[in-house]
């Protein structure tokens, strides 16, 4: 089979479109194959991206609840840290109370002496 053969089985097929067709292929593949791993590129870049800002996302509402149950353990540990010293001032008035305490009453010669 010649170069006549197979222009004129071509032409029969798709004419001169398909010539040009196969020529503009041949020609620019490398161009297309550069374009196409451009393309492949940019997805990804674009996929990245994506999933870089959903990430950051995530994380920025992490933070917004750890703060939010630190503010809640810094209400709690306050809570508590007020109820012990109300219990201390409670036990003090006790102590002094008992300190003041006299067993002899309505006399001169207290037991135990004290100037209250």
């Amino acid at each position: 089979m010649g170069l006549n053969d197979w222009l004129a089985i071509l032409g029969a097929i798709g004419g001169s479109s398909t010539i040009t067709w196969a020529i503009s292929f041949w020609v620019n593949r490398k161009t297309n194959a550069r374009k196409e791993d451009a393309s492949v590129d940019s997805m990804e870049n674009e996929n990245e991206r994506k999933q870089v800002d959903w990430l950051e996302k995530r994380m920025s509402e992490r933070d917004m609840k750890i703060d939010s149950l630190y503010v809640e353990l810094r209400q709690e540990q306050s809570a508590h840290l007020e109820e012990i010293h109300k219990r201390h001032e409670v036990e003090l008035k006790l102590k002094e109370a008992e300190m003041k305490r006299c067993d002899v009453r309505g006399c001169s010669n207290r037991v135990p002496p004290s100037d209250y």
